[in-house]
């Protein structure tokens, strides 16, 4: 069977110095006085607990399994630090 090849366009078809250069531009884009949470990490503290009550009880995986938010919480870990992939049944 004949594979086809796909044709890289737009983003994908950027060098990867020019994506960051985007990138960049994003995040540039919002004003320092606009970024509440990483000026105020208790707002943001707020914000979460404040979401989390939102949720029925019977939905917070994470506090009725805490095995389970301990890995997610090391797969995290690893993909936001570089760290090998854990394989993780049941969370992906």
């Amino acid at each position: 069977m004949e594979e086809k090849k796909k044709s890289l366009r737009g983003f994908a078809a950027m060098s990867p110095e020019r994506q960051r250069e985007i990138a960049r531009k994003g995040g540039e884009s919002v004003p320092n006085e606009k970024r509440s949470f990483s000026l105020d990490p208790g707002l943001a503290a707020k914000a979460g607990r404040k979401g989390g009550q939102n949720v029925t009880p019977s939905k917070r995986s994470f506090s009725q399994n805490h095995a389970l938010a301990s890995q997610a919480g090391r797969k995290g870990g690893h993909a936001s630090h570089g760290g090998k992939k854990a394989a993780s049944p049941g969370f992906d």
